[in-house]
């Protein structure tokens, strides 16, 4: 599967937000990377912002560029606000709603609990990791992967009340995707409307 495996503190710091998780090292570093990124000073044009926008929304949830123009022609097709029901789609990816349960502390861990199948929707083991979860459908941890250190880590002290969209039974270990959330509901700091407007050139 491909994904992005570069340097993450480096992104982080192009785009000034810990977009990959806690980064020790942007608190200290919080400019652009590079020679010049102390002082660099460039104005950024309108096609930049937009490229700069989109970019930040694929890296925040560890999209390529085909999967991600694939999601955007998907949300153009949809009734209603494209932005928001590209950020809608993103955000029902099971590698996401893993994230979101507190399952895994980032989404890259997420998408490798999922491959390695570790993860169960409505109990049948699910290993693909942009699996669009439905509505009412139920994502838990596997029986025998119950045990693992780093889920049992991860949801140690996680608040599951933080996403109203989504219910957590902790007995079970597992969750229900309750409703698809709204604009308001989703936390990330993505101007959508730009990635539309970059698209509709």
């Amino acid at each position: 599967m491909a994904r992005y495996i570069g340097p993450k503190t480096r992104i982080s710091r192009k785009f000034g937000e810990a977009i990959f998780g806690p980064d020790k090292v942007l608190k200290n570093r919080n400019f652009p990377p590079g020679q010049h990124g102390v002082n660099k000073r460039k104005k950024t044009s309108e096609y930049g912002t937009q490229l700069n926008e989109k970019q930040k929304a694929k890296y925040t949830y560890g999209v390529l560029e085909r999967q991600f123009r694939n999601l955007f022609d998907k949300a153009a097709r949809a009734k209603g606000i494209t932005g928001e029901i590209l950020l809608q789609l993103l955000e029902c990816r099971l590698d996401n709603i893993v994230f979101r349960l507190g399952i895994a502390p980032t989404r890259a861990a997420a998408r490798q609990l999922v491959s390695h199948k570790h993860i169960v929707v409505d109990g049948e083991v699910v290993n693909i990791p942009s699996y669009s979860v439905k509505p009412g459908q139920v994502i838990g941890v596997r029986e025998k992967s119950k045990s693992l250190e780093v889920i049992a880590e991860s949801l140690s002290g996680f608040n599951h009340s933080k996403y109203a969209w989504l219910e957590w039974d902790n007995n079970e270990m597992a969750g229900k995707y309750l409703h698809i959330p709204e604009r308001a509901d989703i936390p990330e700091n993505i101007k959508e409307q730009l990635i539309v407007e970059l698209y509709s050139k």
